[in-house]
């Protein structure tokens, strides 16, 4: 059984030019829910200055139609962002840093020692709080700033921050094959991979996770996402294609694949636009 951790509420829509209310982006959140995804990540605890499409998290998760059997997930990057989260009342902290200088200064204003050190403070607050946390490090295969990332730079990080309950690796640009995907999840340990699909290799790449060890994917309804701080990255792999490629192969995942599919049709009626997926334009196979 693999884990799908749905952040297209989250990494999906932050990168949308249009800002969607929160009760809009709470009726996402409940259908993803709904559709048998076991994690999802809601919504972002970070200045609405910075990142206004993630404007009054705090009024999403009041709308939130909780489920038995789902994890309601939050960004928080500092402990003012965890406070926030606590007092939201969601289930797990996810907590991003970036592998390269510049980039975290691009994306957090921050050095990478101070981001880990950050890091680990939330870890372990979630931690004596009895609450998940996962870490995710972004640009962990290549950087728009700074070309190749070293991997054992990677693994040196994975290793410090191995007290959250997962550490995902993530390909924030796009730039990563499988064969690199599989050495850096079995050289680090990490227990999951967070997908672009920039480059066309977003899917075997995840595949590739998976073959390595990895016990949790990223992915978003519809391919929605990017990054607002990297240019030309482009959305995360899509959530419907992820499903069918696994269940496919025999991988479960205990995702209602139809109920995925009319989500990003929906989708694509509140964002006035075709979506990055696949599947739901072509339809499944076969046909039931």
């Amino acid at each position: 059984m693999i884990t799908i951790c749905e952040v297209g509420p989250r990494d999906g829509l932050q990168n949308e030019k249009d800002v969607l209310p929160p009760e809009t982006r709470a009726e996402l959140v409940n259908r993803l829910a709904a559709a048998g995804l076991p994690v999802v990540e809601a919504v972002s605890f970070v200045s609405a200055e910075r990142v206004p499409q993630m404007a009054g998290a705090e009024e999403l998760v009041e709308r939130i139609e909780r489920r038995d059997g789902t994890v309601y997930a939050g960004l928080a990057l500092n402990e003012k962002g965890y406070d926030r989260f606590r007092e939201a009342g969601l289930d797990e902290v996810r907590f991003a840093l970036a592998a390269t200088e510049s980039f975290s200064m691009r994306n957090a204003n921050s050095s990478v020692e101070d981001a880990a050190t950050a890091a680990e403070e939330v870890v372990a607050r979630a931690r004596e709080d009895g609450v998940r946390s996962t870490v995710t490090i972004s640009v962990s295969f290549g950087c728009p700033f700074e070309g190749a990332v070293d991997p054992g730079k990677v693994v040196e990080l994975a290793k410090r921050l191995s007290a959250a309950d997962d550490v995902v690796l993530a390909d924030t640009i796009g730039v990563a094959t499988p064969g690199q995907v599989k050495n850096l999840i079995e050289d680090s340990g990490a227990s999951g991979f967070h997908g672009h699909n920039t480059r066309n290799t977003g899917f075997a790449n995840a595949y590739a996770a998976v073959e390595a060890g990895a016990t949790t994917l990223d992915s978003s309804i519809g391919g929605l996402g990017g990054c607002p701080f990297a240019p030309k990255a482009t959305g995360n792999i899509a959530t419907e294609d992820l499903v069918y490629l696994l269940e496919g192969d025999g991988i479960e995942t205990g995702v209602d694949l139809d109920a995925l599919i009319a989500i990003s049709e929906w989708l694509e009626t509140v964002l006035g636009r075709p979506l990055e997926g696949q599947l739901y334009r072509a339809g499944r196979f076969p046909t039931e």
